[in-house]
């Protein structure tokens, strides 16, 4: 049955795929467990954070089949302080139509590639406790528990926890990161 369907292609995202972000952002925000905005963004917020990351040159994607957006999923800086450079956050979703199919592994997968090849060294997730399908996507990524920050938000009539996952990228803290100038970073950097 699965190979009725037609292909998932990753890829970049557009100005013009952001009403369909919306509207998969829009769902969860109503409906899921990731979010925790209550209200829906603005179109002209989404393409602001949209161009900041990749002003940033940090992935923002899209699964697109069969002319759909399916999916799509970003990688933002973990903090603002620059100790912090090398690690990023990311988020991801997928339209409800389109769940079950292993659309958020090729999305996470292909993003987690593509922040290794920009430089960054760690990734990570922050997951909704009983968002179950999420924590076994991360985990069949190569996330691993960080740990979990109790009854921080308050959702649908009932307190949540937040888990924290973190994957290593790269030669994660193996060696130094690259200064973009054909060296490494130095003590004091």
């Amino acid at each position: 049955m699965l190979d009725q369907l037609p292909p998932v292609i990753i890829r970049q995202s557009t100005e013009l795929d952001v009403p369909a972000m919306l509207d998969i952002y829009g769902y969860h925000i109503q409906h899921g467990l990731g979010p925790f905005d209550i209200e829906p963004l603005h179109p002209e917020e989404l393409k602001r954070r949209r161009k900041a990351m990749l002003k940033r040159r940090l992935p923002h994607l899209v699964a697109e089949s069969g002319g759909a957006i399916a999916g799509y999923a970003y990688a933002a800086p973990f903090r603002k302080r620059p100790a912090y450079r090398y690690t990023v956050e990311h988020s991801i979703y997928i339209h409800k139509d389109f769940q079950g199919r292993r659309i958020g592994h090729q999305l996470l997968s292909t993003l987690i590639d593509a922040c290794t090849a920009a430089g960054c060294r760690q990734m990570v997730a922050v997951v909704d406790s009983a968002n179950i399908p999420s924590l076994r996507l991360h985990e069949a990524c190569g996330f691993i528990q960080a740990g979990v920050l109790r009854s921080v938000g308050f959702k649908f009539g009932r307190w949540t926890d937040s888990v924290f996952l973190q994957r290593a990228l790269g030669s994660a803290d193996g060696a130094l990161p690259d200064d973009h100038r054909g060296g490494t970073v130095q003590a004091g950097d």
